[in-house]
């Protein structure tokens, strides 16, 4: 395998620090600890192989705690394809969500997930709607992606944005909290009238300086003045609608495929198929049961002894529990 000419170009400490290796280094010694009776049956250099090989399929972060699934932007972008995977269904199927049902399917894959994230996801797509209103598969998910991707830069931007509404002095140093203007004026960008808002040209000053300093968790500068270029003022949520439905953001975020492909993954149907095919029972017993949430993630997620024992149940157990309870321990 060739090392490319990013690579080639850093120093070796500022690639490692860039690709934060470190972190995947201490998360791998922390589980190779709490897995050390395992591990001795199969050797540590396998484990690391395992480990560091669902690292790259983006597996590592399913059932994980939420503080090393946001750790970095790699694990933040592996969460948005596994969610997306996971649940895809619900758009196939037409089905529309709540707020608290969307938090719901997160905490699946994220038992800690906060409420939080999902309530500011869900404000881009509802805006002044009340809370409980429903929402498609595809606008909460664009939304939550650009939210949970780029949430200390938004967070940043909303200190912005309320300085400008203010007249505050630009030099002021933005320190912004969990109590941010990201709940105030939410009218649709294109209903602003010319007393709304801002004045773009001035947002994107203030934003230029800001994505230079965020250089690994902002969309790119230029889409963000593209997306700026088009309004003489706009409110903040409606700049972060958006950057929620700008295709070229979401392209080089490179977590989802475009907005008329989310619904298709040919690679997860034949997956389904294949494990729906080894469970004939359950198939027979629940006609909807493609429309679950399948346990593939718990297989393909780094964990040790369920990596050499699930797949062995599910192709040869007689229906009984005991053999499938006894591996999953």
């Amino acid at each position: 395998m060739m090392l490319s000419p990013e690579r080639l170009a850093l120093p070796d400490y500022e690639y490692l620090a860039q690709r934060h290796v470190l972190t995947y280094m201490e998360d791998a010694v922390c589980q190779l600890l709490e897995n050390k009776e395992d591990v001795s049956q199969y050797g540590i250099a396998r484990f690391f192989t395992e480990y560091f090989n669902s690292v790259c399929q983006g597996t590592h972060i399913l059932f994980r705690e939420f503080s090393f699934i946001q750790a970095t932007p790699h694990n933040r972008a592996s969460f948005l394809r596994a969610f997306w995977r996971c649940f895809r269904t619900v758009g196939k199927n037409g089905d529309l969500l709540t707020m608290k049902e969307y938090h719901c399917l997160l905490q699946l894959l994220c038992p800690d997930f906060p409420l939080e994230l999902t309530q500011k996801a869900a404000r881009i797509v509802l805006m002044d709607d009340a809370m409980d209103c429903l929402m498609s598969f595809s606008d909460f998910l664009l939304a939550f992606q650009i939210q949970f991707y780029y949430s200390e830069f938004l967070e940043s931007v909303a200190a912005i944005y309320q300085d400008l509404l203010s007249g505050k002095n630009p030099n002021t140093v933005i320190v912004p909290t969990s109590s941010s203007g990201q709940h105030r004026q939410r009218p649709n960008l294109g209903e602003v009238s010319i007393l709304e808002g801002v004045e773009a040209s001035l947002f994107y000053q203030r934003l230029e300086s800001l994505c230079d300093r965020h250089k690994y968790s902002c969309p790119p500068p230029a889409l963000v003045k593209e997306v700026l270029s088009n309004v003489q003022r706009l409110t903040f949520y409606g700049f972060l609608v958006a950057l929620s439905k700008h295709r070229g953001i979401s392209q080089a975020l490179g977590a989802l495929p475009d907005k008329a492909d989310l619904m298709h993954d040919p690679a997860m149907d034949e997956e389904l198929d294949r494990l729906l095919a080894q469970i004939p029972d359950l198939v027979s017993a629940s006609p909807e049961a493609s429309c679950l949430p399948s346990r593939t993630p718990h297989r393909a997620a780094f964990s040790w002894r369920p990596l050499h024992h699930a797949r062995k149940v599910d192709a040869e157990s007689d229906g009984s529990t005991e053999e499938t309870d006894e591996s999953e321990i």
